[in-house]
């Protein structure tokens, strides 16, 4: 009986200079998977017993390990499971509030303590799927939703056609409005799978805690789709003075490029204003949340809304979250860490979190967890004692990867590392067609498909895989242990067998 076998590389080895073939060998009475590789790599991923022994110390964890609690603290963790602190400026110390504007802290403070607030954030479509750095957003809105508040996430479906110029330095491409509308549609599955996620796996218990406020999306083609651009400036532009809005950094830097800025750029900020103005109408929004480089926008809506109501209204920025090295985190190689795992697979996710350097692993773990202090303290006082366990990693790792893709896709990311890093014959056979794709998708390997015969040797296998340039290669590779079935390795006889 034939087989079909499939080539390509796991992101999880890292530097690997060789190809990596995956194979999946079906004789008449069983289906034994391979996977083999070149031994040529560096990788600074934990070893496949550090994953066991970090996966039954976090099932213990979950399911308790047979700890029965007293009532005491019960009433204590029942406590602790209520609201956060509303005082949203005490999110600075997780490394999540850069700038506030107006900077009242005391107003802002006393405003957010007194009663819930409305708070929004909003996301233009010109992709179909958020990433990493959207994430941080994200976070800082949940915390909102944990602290009583109520979450709004607006989705720029008409915005989007316009292009924001915050942070470009060359004008976005032009938008298609069937596009804009298709990628809005799954922006706004993205969110609501991480508040649900959330809700269910971060906060949802059995001791009492309050119920979260309903995080409500929104989508502004809904209120501009009936609205004549004479009336929206007729209505709106005497509320907007060219001078200021010639002195946003989005503007000037724009203005001073040989490129410069278009009209429809420039207005961008108005339409952005307007947006706010209809949240704060309709829902008493006081408060928007944006990446570093909104201020400008969030500036020019607070100048509206005080203009049009006389209220004082405020805008929280979260920092550019950055590696070590400086660049945006969530870009690797030009390709963003997506949360749609259709286009960054799960394991992809948990791998990337999992080699987060030392350097960034305290501050991600504030960032992008809800961890409290003292836990992540913990995680890191074991972190200095046994460093090679990647203890902080893991759980950063599993608790961001469980965010985005729920339980299920953590278990997913779960078996495809037990495929990969141990000798899991069965965890490989399991993975389906699809996870296999999902698993290699985006991947620097080659890739081929071959068709193998009952009997066939490794050496055999190897070339018809193109591993090597040349059977005297193979053979000299092969022999010095070079070629890895599930991590041992393989070595041949003289006739080509392996052993």
């Amino acid at each position: 009986m034939s087989m079909l076998a499939t080539m390509r590389l796991p992101p999880a080895m890292l530097s690997l200079k060789k190809t990596v073939s995956m194979v999946s060998q079906i004789s008449s009475s069983s289906k034994i998977p391979l996977l083999v590789s070149l031994n040529q790599c560096s990788c600074a991923t934990p070893t496949y017993s550090t994953w066991i022994s970090w996966r039954r110390k976090r099932n213990d964890d979950m399911s308790g390990g047979g700890v029965q609690l007293s009532r005491k603290q019960l009433v204590v963790l029942n406590l602790r499971r209520h609201y956060t602190n509303r005082n949203l400026l005490t999110l600075r110390e997780r490394g999540l509030v850069s700038q506030i504007f107006p900077d009242k802290e005391i107003d802002l403070r006393n405003l957010c303590v007194g009663k819930p607030q409305t708070v929004y954030a909003g996301f233009d479509p010109t992709a179909d799927s958020l990433h990493v750095g959207n994430l941080a957003v994200l976070m800082l809105l949940l915390h909102c939703q944990r602290a009583g508040h109520s979450p709004i996430a607006l989705i720029g479906g008409a915005t989007g056609l316009i292009g924001d110029p915050s942070g470009k330095n060359s004008e976005r491409p032009a938008l298609d409005r069937d596009v804009a509308m298709r990628n809005a549609g799954m922006l706004a599955k993205n969110i609501a799978t991480v508040f649900e996620n959330h809700n269910k796996l971060f906060w949802d218990s059995k001791l009492g805690k309050e119920r979260l406020p309903e995080c409500i999306i929104v989508n502004n083609a809904d209120w501009y789709s009936n609205m004549s651009s004479l009336e929206f400036f007729s209505k709106l532009g005497r509320h907007f003075r060219v001078g200021q809005m010639m002195m946003r950094h989005s503007v000037q830097s724009r203005l001073n490029s040989e490129e410069g800025i278009s009209f429809t750029e420039f207005s961008y900020q108005v339409f952005q204003a307007y947006d706010w103005y209809h949240l704060y109408k309709n829902y008493g929004c006081r408060i928007q949340l944006g990446g570093h480089d909104q201020m400008g926008n969030i500036v020019s809506g607070h100048d509206f809304i005080s203009r049009a109501f006389k209220k004082q209204v405020y805008g929280i920025t979260v920092p550019l979250i950055t590696s070590e090295t400086g660049n945006k985190y969530g870009k690797t190689a030009g390709n963003a860490v997506w949360l749609d795992p259709d286009k960054t697979s799960p394991f992809e996710m948990l791998q990337f979190f999992v080699r987060t350097p030392d350097d960034d692993v305290e501050r991600l773990l504030k960032i992008f967890t809800f961890r409290t202090d003292d836990e992540i303290n913990a995680l890191m006082s074991k972190h200095k004692l046994n460093p090679e366990l990647r203890t902080p990693q893991l759980e950063l790792a599993s608790d961001i990867t469980r965010l985005v893709h729920g339980d299920a896709g953590f278990e997913k990311a779960m078996k495809a590392t037990d495929a990969l890093y141990a000798e899991d014959v069965d965890a490989l056979a399991s993975i389906s067609a699809k996870e296999i794709d999902q698993l290699f998708k985006g991947t620097q390997a080659a890739f081929s498909e071959i068709y193998l015969e009952p009997g066939t040797t490794v050496l055999t296998m190897a070339l018809k895989a193109k591993c090597f340039d040349s059977e005297k290669d193979a053979k000299r590779i092969i022999q010095a242990g070079g070629f890895i079935k599930l991590q041992p390795k393989i070595r041949i006889s003289r006739n080509g067998s392996a052993r």
